[in-house]
């Protein structure tokens, strides 16, 4: 049961990454290429997302 919320709280930061990824990049970083930035933020949620997907399948 608690390495389910492990992995439910994995995919649930992936999903954050996700959609405030251009808040994030303004948060975090100060330069001025925040696009790259963002896209990066982006992809790594979907990484995050897919690993704690998979964590969740094989759990159940």
């Amino acid at each position: 049961m608690i390495i389910k919320i492990i992995s439910l709280l994995i995919i649930l930061t992936g999903v954050v990454f996700i959609f405030d990824a251009r808040i994030l990049s303004n948060r975090w970083f100060g330069f001025g290429d925040q696009n790259e930035a963002t896209s990066g933020l982006k992809i790594l949620g979907f990484i995050i997302v897919v690993i704690g997907s998979l964590g969740l399948y094989f759990i159940l």
